[in-house]
């Protein structure tokens, strides 16, 4: 039994090459066998590539709309304008002129990255941005070829089919950029090395390496983001991706931050935490800072420095405090005269 073409796609005999490739791309994004488990989807997949390949081509749309599959499977001439109706000719193929229309059949996956300008499941282009040496290079950045891809097809994510829109742009790609807490006070310039595919004039892609600068700011906090617009691979019919640096955090041995306020712990006896002491650190941006401490010292006393934590990005003449906390060492045996001392003095 011949398929209707026209039906395996759902367009009408009439139906334009935009109603075609949109009809094309809401069924195989239905059928694709990556997207569909069902046993069938690999079949339909290949029926609905065969007949968008037949009826987008205008001599074999000719031939079939003349003589059906037949004619195509036939390699029949493709018929004159003045040729019988195919009813005429159902059998003996008549009509046709010139030698014989030979028919080469590509494949579903041919026909799939001739549309999507790369495979939309599984194996995608090539990773746009590699690793290097110095300046550092994003490590493993996917391009997310799925998502390109999908913009391509005019694909909304959610929405289960290919809207046939104008181009889209690919979701953005984020990476973490690791910073230490010294970074983050004092602020640093960063270089990324990128590599990843632009097309050249004739729309063919080539590899092409960038460098990226980021200048860190002193006092942007974890979760900041910086964007690079459309720094994703160029590809067909798709608005490069975004390239996202969100900040990272690294641990310091010796300072946490809270919020704009930097947190540091120290260590004292617990004669110093009952007499008073002298707080002796580096900070940040290497200068030497002496905090003499009067009070009594109980285990959730803090000691706040105005204007010694983290600079404040919106306000740069501003900074948050340093709190200083305390690790009390408390003795593990005391004699009986010590007891007695200790009993004398605090009584």
């Amino acid at each position: 039994m011949e398929a209707d073409y026209y039906k395996v796609l759902g367009v009408g005999r009439g139906a334009t090459d935009d109603e075609l490739k949109k009809a094309y791309r809401r069924l195989v994004m239905k059928y694709h066998p990556d997207k569909n488990p069902s046993p069938q989807a690999d079949t339909l997949f290949k029926q609905v590539s065969v007949a968008y390949d037949v009826l987008s081509d205008p001599d074999k749309r000719a031939i079939y709309d003349q003589y059906g599959e037949e004619g195509i499977k036939a390699g029949v001439a493709p018929p004159s304008p003045s040729a019988a109706p195919a009813h005429a000719h159902a059998h003996g193929f008549g009509g046709g002129s010139g030698p014989g229309f030979r028919f080469h059949p590509r494949s579903a996956d041919e026909i799939f990255q001739e549309m999507f300008g790369g495979s939309f499941f599984g194996q995608g282009p090539r990773s746009p941005w590699s690793g290097g040496s110095a300046p550092q290079s994003v490590p493993g950045c996917a391009a997310n070829a799925a998502a390109a891809a999908a913009a391509a097809a005019g694909f909304s994510p959610g929405s289960g089919e290919a809207s046939g829109g104008s181009a889209r742009k690919g979701a953005a790609i984020e990476r973490q950029l690791a910073c230490s807490l010294k970074d983050l006070h004092k602020g640093a310039t960063k270089k990324m090395k990128i590599s990843r595919d632009v097309l050249d004039s004739v729309g063919k892609p080539m590899s092409v390496e960038e460098i990226l600068t980021i200048d860190i700011k002193p006092g942007w906090k974890k979760g900041t983001k910086i964007t690079f617009p459309e720094k994703g691979n160029e590809t067909r019919n798709v608005i490069p991706s975004d390239l996202v640096f969100i900040i990272e955090e690294r641990a310091h041995p010796k300072f946490k931050r809270d919020g704009n306020d930097l947190v540091y712990t120290h260590k004292i006896s617990l004669v110093d935490a009952l007499t008073g002491c002298a707080v002796q650190l580096t900070t940040l941006d290497g200068r030497s800072l002496t905090v003499p401490v009067k009070s009594v010292i109980s285990p959730t006393y803090e000691e706040v420095v105005q204007g010694e934590g983290m600079p404040i990005t919106r306000e740069p003449s501003k900074k948050g405090n340093l709190r200083i906390k305390f690790q009390i060492k408390f003795p593990t045996a005391l004699t009986a005269d010590q007891k007695a001392g200790v009993q004398q003095l605090l009584s």
